[in-house]
């Protein structure tokens, strides 16, 4: 058990499933299954139990089970090894990997139409040819998310101090309201544009609201109308390896 900045963390294990518990300073439980794999988080509020939290739990479990069963029935890329003619994903597109042997800076190109081609030194390992491919989605994702905070924070009314990228296994984006930081995830480079732009804004509006209730639903329908489909867009696309 950890404490962190009001946040009491544990975890509990019911009918096979572990259940991460996060206790914190609000007033309703919530019960949420992430990708990639149906990890299952509560927050609940510091005062209830743990027997209080496995009651609800239950009383939620088909509901768990079938949104792990969801994640799990999703297509997913096999492995990649980092071979020409391979199929890589750029912003919702897919595209063929070309690995070109040479020596010299190792890079990345895309090629019209669908070629993603790779420049490596000769005997160069699928580990480091992966760390080339990844350094360069975050830059695809650093040339991107500028123009969309200065498109939305003065929609929003809400400025970012600092953003950043990284890899996440249950969130595709994140914040810190206090000191109004946004983190997006790295795989969203793979995702269409549009599920970019959603998490951007999505993460403004936490700074205008908290929780995810009905206020911050208005919000989100004021500003993107169609949030939800870029929301089932991110549950139903291939999910890459982390």
């Amino acid at each position: 058990m950890s404490i962190s900045n009001l946040e009491i963390e544990s975890q509990i294990i019911i009918r096979d499933i572990p259940i991460q518990i996060v206790r914190k300073p609000i007033k309703n439980l919530h019960v949420g299954v992430y990708p990639p794999h149906g990890h299952v988080r509560v927050a609940a509020p510091l005062h209830l139990t743990e027997d209080n939290i496995r009651l609800a739990v239950i009383s939620r479990l088909s509901w768990i089970k079938k949104q792990r069963a969801n994640f799990e029935a999703q297509p997913r890329q096999s492995k990649r090894e980092m071979v020409s003619g391979e199929s890589h994903y750029v912003f919702g597109e897919r595209y063929r990997l070309e690995v070109i042997e040479r020596r010299g800076r190792h890079e990345m190109a895309l090629i019209p139409p669908k070629t993603l081609q790779l420049f490596v030194n000769p005997g160069t390992s699928p580990q480091n040819r992966a760390l080339v491919l990844t350094e360069w989605y975050r830059a695809q994702l650093r040339a991107r998310i500028p123009d969309l905070l200065d498109h939305w924070q003065p929609i929003i009314g809400q400025d970012v101090a600092e953003w950043g990228i990284k890899k996440m296994k249950t969130k595709w984006g994140s914040c810190n309201i206090s000191q109004h930081r946004i983190w997006v995830n790295l795989e969203l480079a793979k995702k269409p544009v549009e599920c970019l732009e959603y998490v951007v804004v999505h993460e403004l509006v936490h700074f205008l609201e908290r929780h995810h209730n009905q206020r911050f639903k208005a919000y989100m329908d004021q500003y993107l109308p169609n949030w939800r489909e870029c929301r089932d867009i991110l549950n139903r696309e291939p999910l890459g390896e982390l």
